[in-house]
C-alpha cells in the first residue's frame, strides 16, 4: 500500500494517533499504550512523531524520542485493517532517513523475542542488531496484546550509515537449543558455532487459547536466549518458520 508519512504536530493530530494506537493495541484507553499529550511534548522538543496516511485516512504511525547518539523508536503501530501491507516497512525507512538527515546514527528499539513475526522483520527484513535480552523490561503492562505476560524484550540497533551485510551463512546442522514438538517447546544444549532457537509461529494466540503454554514458551526462550548471549553468542538473524540463529563469536 502507498502510504504519505507526515510528521505531526498538531493536538489534534495526535489524539488520532493515539486512538490508532488503542486500536492497534486492542487497550481500553490511550493511557495504557501511549497519551496524545505525551506525542505532543516529544513533537515540540523535536521527537520524532509522525503519521502514516492512505489518501486522507491515518492506517499507522511512530513515535520516537531522541538519546544520546540515537533514535529510541517507542512505538510503531499499524491499524489492524492496514497490516500485511507494507505501512511498517515504510515508516521504519521513514524513520531511518529522519534519523540520517540529521546525523543521527542508530534508530534503536524493543520487541517481544516470542512475537516471530516482529522478529523476522526486525532481524531480517530491517538488518537490524539485537544487543541484549531485558527480561521483564517493562513490567506488567495492561493492553490486549501484552497483558497477562512478562514483558520480556529484545534490544536493538538499526545503523542509519551502513547498510547491512550479508548474513554469513548457517552450518548445515546446527544444534538446536530450543525445539518445537507438537506446540511445546523442547530445551536443548546451547553448543557449538551455530544453534537455532524456536519461538511460536503466533504466541499471541497462544496466549489466548493456552496461557500455560505460552508461560512455557516465554520461561525456555527466556532462559536460553540470554544465557546464550551471556555465553557468546549473537543473535544473526531470524527465519521466517520461527528460529532464532545464533552464532558463537568469542
Amino acid at each position: 500500500m502507498p502510504v504519505r508519512i507526515v510528521e505531526l504536530a498538531r493536538a489534534a493530530e495526535h489524539h488520532d494517533l493515539a486512538a490508532l494506537f488503542v486500536r492497534t493495541w486492542r487497550a481500553d484507553s490511550a493511557a495504557d499504550v501511549m497519551p496524545a499529550s505525551t506525542m505532543t511534548a516529544i513533537a515540540l522538543s523535536g521527537g520524532y512523531v509522525v503519521g502514516a496516511y492512505d489518501d486522507d485516512r491515518l492506517v499507522g504511525g511512530g513515535v520516537g524520542f531522541l538519546g544520546r547518539g540515537h533514535l529510541h523508536s517507542d512505538l510503531v503501530g499499524v491499524d489492524p485493517d492496514a497490516q500485511s501491507m507494507g505501512v511498517g516497512y515504510a515508516l521504519k525507512q521513514h524513520q531511518r532517513q529522519w534519523c540520517a538527515q540529521r546525523g543521527i546514527p542508530e534508530v534503536r528499539w524493543t520487541f517481544d523475542p516470542l512475537v516471530a513475526r516482529n522478529a523476522y522483520f526486525n532481524l531480517h527484513r530491517l538488518g537490524a542488531r539485537a544487543v541484549a535480552y531485558l527480561p521483564d523490561f517493562y513490567g506488567t503492562l495492561s493492553d490486549g496484546v501484552n497483558a497477562g505476560d512478562r514483558t520480556d524484550r529484545l534490544y536493538v540497533h538499526w545503523s542509519t550509515v551502513d547498510i547491512p551485510a550479508d548474513q554469513a551463512p548457517a552450518l548445515k546442522r546446527p544444534a538446536v537449543a530450543v525445539d518445537q514438538v507438537d506446540g511445546e517447546p523442547v530445551v536443548g544444549p546451547v553448543a557449538g558455532e551455530v544453534v537455532l532457537v524456536a519461538v511460536p509461529t503466533d504466541i499471541e494466540a497462544v496466549r489466548r487459547d493456552d496461557p500455560g503454554l505460552a508461560r512455557r514458551w516465554r520461561r525456555a526462550v527466556g532462559e536460553v536466549l540470554p544465557a546464550a548471549l551471556d555465553a557468546g553468542y549473537r543473535i544473526e538473524d531470524m527465519s521466517k518458520d520461527g528460529f532464532y540463529t545464533l552464532r558463537y563469536t568469542l
